[in-house]
């Protein structure tokens, strides 16, 4: 995705008014002219708690705020029409749209059902039972009666799962075992909540590929995001998203969410789906993480080790944040506000990985849950800067300067169409720090406005860099 950039439209406490569809639909062409390429759009079809739902508790994946199922027609971010308006004109303002999937679960089922056999299941240790098979009455038949059989009339049952999780226990059900090629967490990581989709059965499968054609058809979307990877059989994704790209008769984008800080780990899935999808860069959003926490006690020189877009450039997306690690929710590990330019100056300055842009850090958010009253900050003003600079200065040769424990720096030489630029940070006091442009004897001006006085490069392309404590300076060619 060269000089992409993607912007993640929501976040976990976004509006639950039923206009998101219908805010981003009319922020399509001015964020065209700031630079971005495409929009992440959340979960567009309808959870287990309705209006409430931020989508990740997917209840029905054929009802994207269309019929009248969980108290409502439309869904938190609007109806049907309006998802379809938005993709629609965020086409027309000449950006992609990639949709969010949820694979892994389904919740809210509409029945119970009586399962002969189950049996728990030690939540640290999936592989081993506790106690006795045993029947049991378990939520798992889902007909989705609003809908009455349109798109589909597949009926789901208990036997279309692996086991479900009712009263803070996990249930295995009859006959069923979990999956191999997931992730290692609590020995196998298979189920990860609700009634957890067994990708053994072929009518799951058959499901699962009809759905995905039917979104294709319906919503014409450019990609993927697809939730909760790490616990879906690594292989499925291979084959499914051969066949989505095969159907449309393009090369749709595809990003998997494989959340662990263990890079060893994000290697190991992109090996075992051949390198059909990228994965978010997780560990690097901790280095964000604990960089903002420590202060001048991070060696900034490392700021970029055992981090995806450092070994795999080209599969990695670069974040600073999300909607599960922003404050007060299930990953709490938030950047912090002094360190968020420098972390974005990072991410968006440099033309390793694909960046993703949080939208609460580009417009700013405020809510109030668990007792708590949250503020993020807009860092839109410093973020424009940086995109209108990847635009213009991020050509020609990049030299690296990640060679010291405060301050750190990197620069574009530029080409024949593009000036130069140089970028220094740092996370303690005021610094200099010398570094070549390859441009001799030109002039620089800081476009953050932190340093006011201009830098003249030497006769060999050297010049002395500075920057303000604990801030991001982007020197760019007069």
């Amino acid at each position: 995705m060269s000089k992409g950039v993607m912007i993640q439209t929501f976040h976990w406490y976004s509006p639950n008014d039923g206009n998101l569809w219908n805010k981003w639909a009319n922020r399509a062409i001015g964020l065209k002219d700031k630079g971005f390429t495409a929009l992440w759009l959340p979960p567009a079809y309808k959870g287990m708690g309705g209006v409430n739902d931020v989508g990740y508790g997917a209840y029905d994946l054929f009802d994207c705020g269309e019929f009248n199922q969980k108290g409502s027609k439309r869904t938190k971010y609007g109806t049907k029409k309006d998802y379809q308006n938005c993709i629609d004109k965020t086409h027309k303002a000449g950006l992609q749209v990639y949709a969010d999937v949820v694979l892994n679960h389904k919740m809210g089922a509409d029945h119970s059902q009586w399962v002969d056999d189950v049996v728990m299941v030690d939540p640290y240790d999936r592989n081993r039972t506790i106690g006795d098979y045993h029947g049991r009455e378990l939520w798992t038949y889902y007909s989705f009666p609003g809908r009455n059989d349109t798109y589909s009339s597949m009926k789901w049952e208990w036997w279309h799962f692996d086991a479900t999780k009712e009263y803070g226990n996990i249930y295995k059900l009859k006959d069923k075992h979990f999956e191999t090629h997931v992730d290692h967490e609590n020995v196998n990581y298979d189920f990860l909540m609700g009634c957890d989709l067994d990708f053994d059965h072929e009518h799951v499968r058959g499901e699962v590929h009809y759905w995905g054609k039917w979104y294709l058809d319906t919503f014409g979307i450019d990609g993927f995001r697809i939730d909760a990877v790490k616990h879906i059989r690594s292989t499925f994704f291979k084959y499914w998203l051969d066949d989505m790209r095969n159907y449309v008769q393009k090369d749709l984008f595809a990003v998997g969410e494989y959340w662990s800080s263990d890079l060893k780990r994000l290697h190991r899935y992109i090996d075992e789906t051949e390198g059909r999808m990228h994965l978010f860069d997780v560990p690097l959003h901790y280095n964000f993480h604990w960089a903002s926490r420590a202060g001048a006690h991070y060696n900034m020189g490392s700021i970029l080790e055992n981090t995806l877009v450092k070994e795999n450039p080209l599969l990695a997306v670069t974040i600073v944040e999300n909607h599960d690690t922003q404050p007060l929710q299930s990953l709490e590990s938030p950047v912090e506000a002094w360190f968020k330019p420098l972390a974005y100056a990072i991410i968006i300055l440099r033309n390793e990985g694909y960046p993703c842009i949080f939208e609460a850090d580009y417009y700013g958010a405020h809510y109030q849950d668990k007792g708590h009253e949250i503020w993020m900050d807009s860092h839109q003003y410093m973020i424009d800067l940086f995109m209108d600079a990847r635009k213009k200065y991020t050509f020609g040769q990049c030299r690296d300067y990640f060679d010291h424990w405060h301050t750190i720096g990197w620069t574009f030489q530029g080409d024949t169409d593009h000036k130069s630029m140089a970028v220094l940070m740092t996370n303690s006091q005021d610094d200099i720090k010398w570094m070549k442009t390859g441009k001799p004897n030109c002039t620089y001006y800081d476009i953050t406005g932190h340093m006011a006085e201009n830098i003249q490069a030497n006769e060999w392309g050297w010049g002395p860099f500075k920057t303000k404590g604990g801030k991001v300076s982007v020197w760019v060619e007069l």
